[in-house]
């Protein structure tokens, strides 16, 4: 495993070889993947569903198929989500992204809208407030509700912590390897210097690119980035 030393590039390069997998990689997951990430109930929601399936899978694509298959349908909050049809959801995820693990997520999603909804009104905005806006317990309350991993609250806090402020900087473990192998940074805190310092929006896209890259196994062409 190449390592580049944080120490070859200087701050100006780690900033150009940020923009640059930014660029390629697009403005952060849930964006890339056409979901709006803002403070409000219906999106929250729908990056909340998005994380749980993309949590812990090299297969991003087949996570946002099904994200989507319940959003063209209309069940984009966690009431309408938890008023569908089981059989319906079934159905749709089975059809986007084939039978294997269709009706074990059709049941998760579904059990999860309903805890939002009996929990919080459908609006995990009433969960941050709850938690004080403590990212600790913000955590701890999320991986509560039913089928939301650690690695699911990971994804969830790197595309949110733009709106959510106490979130940020934010940066998780697969991030920071891909930014250690590249010589962006051994930390949240550098990584947070690079994207551009208390520009949560800017280091969210960051954590999401170089998360693409350990994904993709790219790290050659990114290097490439770096000397080009």
């Amino acid at each position: 495993m190449t390592v580049m030393a944080a120490g070859t590039m200087d701050l100006a390069q780690r900033r150009r070889l940020a923009r640059r997998l930014i660029g390629r990689a697009g403005r952060g997951f849930a964006e890339r993947a056409g979901f709006q990430v803002s403070n409000n109930p219906a999106n929250l929601f729908q990056l909340l569903c998005l994380s749980l399936l993309a949590a812990g899978r090299r297969d991003e694509d087949r996570a946002v198929r099904a994200a989507r298959a319940l959003r063209e349908r209309g069940w984009d909050s966690a009431a309408r989500l938890a008023r569908s049809p089981y059989e319906r959801r079934v159905t749709a995820i089975r059809d986007a992204i084939g039978q294997r693990d269709a009706s074990e997520l059709a049941g998760t999603l579904g059990t999860l809208a309903e805890a939002v909804v009996d929990g919080y009104q459908g609006d995990l905005r009433r969960l941050r407030t709850r938690a004080g806006h403590d990212p600790t317990r913000e955590r701890r309350l999320l991986r509560e509700l039913p089928g939301v991993s650690d690695a699911a609250v990971d994804l969830f806090f790197r595309e949110v912590q733009a709106g959510w402020r106490e979130v940020g900087p934010f940066a998780d473990r697969r991030a920071l390897a891909a930014a250690r192998r590249l010589g962006l940074g051994r930390s949240t805190a550098e990584l947070s210097e690079v994207a551009g310092g208390g520009e949560s929006e800017k280091l969210a896209w960051l954590v999401s690119a170089l998360v693409r890259v350990d994904l993709d196994r790219d790290y050659g062409a990114a290097r490439q980035l770096a000397r080009a």
